[in-house]
């Protein structure tokens, strides 16, 4: 799957090892090669992204409590993966597999600064989805992210549900945030909660698009998955640490007389003695879901992918990025699925016919947004 000679580049998270960033990548290349437009993901693959995952994590923090601050979190994270160093080895493995297999074309050429983008020839450059514009992320607000660059034969910059996590980001990235924007010709956001902090700063209409892992459907997601070897057990999926999620999963897991299984974002975790797979990458998180008996989490994606494969699953609110989970389930009528304190009925049952119309609708939508805007509509 891909293009030599695409028009269209995707400068997202590719590079990051992180089950979302692949798995919403792979949504997106796969809809517009699905429709004969060649496409590739562009390998932008800067240090303040790769670095993170590197046996000896770097982040560039600016400032000289950052790099102190930084310093210390490079010794720790060593300490961290030289724990479970052979656990941490397969899961690089499994995330450049799914990198290699399913995201990028053999010979491509990578650029590890925004410098190195000029080197590319897409007509269409598309930025997003993901949170391309939460700081926070990418260490400040980024031009490649923005389509602020120079590079032959370079037409447009779209944005596809580019998103800042929440509705916003702090006050002092505001002029920066404006100067960038300008450079966005057709603007897209994943949340409709960042429609007003968008529309201050930028003179154009922007559209809320639903996220591209929703373009594909269960069964053409199967084919990416890998299947797990355990049966009858509950996911938990961690983005972090949640005492009152992690007791409802175990409770659950009483009830019903099945496992846990669970898998982490990073480093935060239940720590309630539950079957920790560490290993993971995007193929097997998949498989999780996909056969789980119940999903409890906490993640955007993982409620994302309980909807594709129609999973009986509850969503805990997260501390700062809940904004997302909430637009996902408000758009398919699950506002139910969200629960603060594990009293809901997991077991509730849901109109699937009436959540598979509204994913079409808000597909639908979401399509002609993206192809109208590289000239296919």
């Amino acid at each position: 799957m891909g293009d030599k000679n695409a028009e269209v580049g995707i400068i997202t998270f590719h590079c990051s090892n992180n089950y979302g960033a692949m798995l919403q990548a792979y949504g997106l290349k796969r809809f517009l090669c699905d429709r004969g437009v060649g496409t590739q993901i562009v390998r932008y693959e800067p240090p303040y992204m790769t670095g993170r995952h590197w046996w000896i994590p770097y982040a560039p923090i600016k400032g000289l409590k950052g790099r102190v601050w930084g310093l210390f979190n490079m010794w720790n994270g060593f300490l961290a993966h030289m724990r479970v160093r052979e656990e941490f080895s397969r899961q690089r493995a499994n995330m450049e597999r799914f990198r290699r297999t399913y995201l990028l074309e053999p010979g491509q050429r990578k650029a590890l600064s925004v410098r190195g983008l000029g080197r590319f020839s897409y007509r269409y450059y598309i930025v997003g989805s993901d949170q391309i514009w939460n700081p926070a992320i990418t260490c400040g607000l980024r031009k490649a992210y923005f389509g602020a660059f120079q590079a032959r034969g370079k037409e447009k910059v779209v944005s596809y549900a580019a998103s800042f996590g929440g509705a916003s980001i702090p006050a002092r990235y505001d002029e920066d945030f404006e100067k960038l924007v300008r450079h966005v010709d057709a603007l897209s956001v994943r949340e409709e909660a960042a429609i007003p902090y968008v529309k201050k700063h930028y003179a154009g209409e922007v559209s809320a698009v639903l996220d591209p892992v929703f373009f594909l459907d269960g069964e053409s997601w199967q084919q990416a998955e890998a299947l797990p070897d355990k049966k009858g057990y509950i996911l938990l999926y961690v983005t972090e640490g949640n005492r009152k999620m992690a007791e409802y999963a175990g409770r659950l897991a009483r009830e019903k007389g099945l496992s846990v299984v669970e898998v982490r974002a990073g480093l935060q975790g239940a720590d309630q003695g539950f079957f920790l797979d560490v290993t993971a990458g995007p193929a097997e998180f998949l498989g999780y879901i996909h056969h789980a008996d119940y999903v409890v989490t906490n993640s955007f994606h993982a409620v994302a992918f309980s909807i594709i494969f129609q999973k009986k699953f509850l969503a805990f609110a997260h501390s700062s990025l809940s904004a997302r989970l909430q637009n996902i389930l408000r758009i398919h009528g699950l506002e139910d699925r969200i629960c603060q304190d594990g009293h809901r009925d997991i077991d509730a049952p849901v109109d699937w016919q009436e959540v598979r119309r509204r994913t079409a609708e808000a597909c639908r939508a979401s399509g002609e947004f993206l192809l109208r805007n590289l000239g296919r509509g």
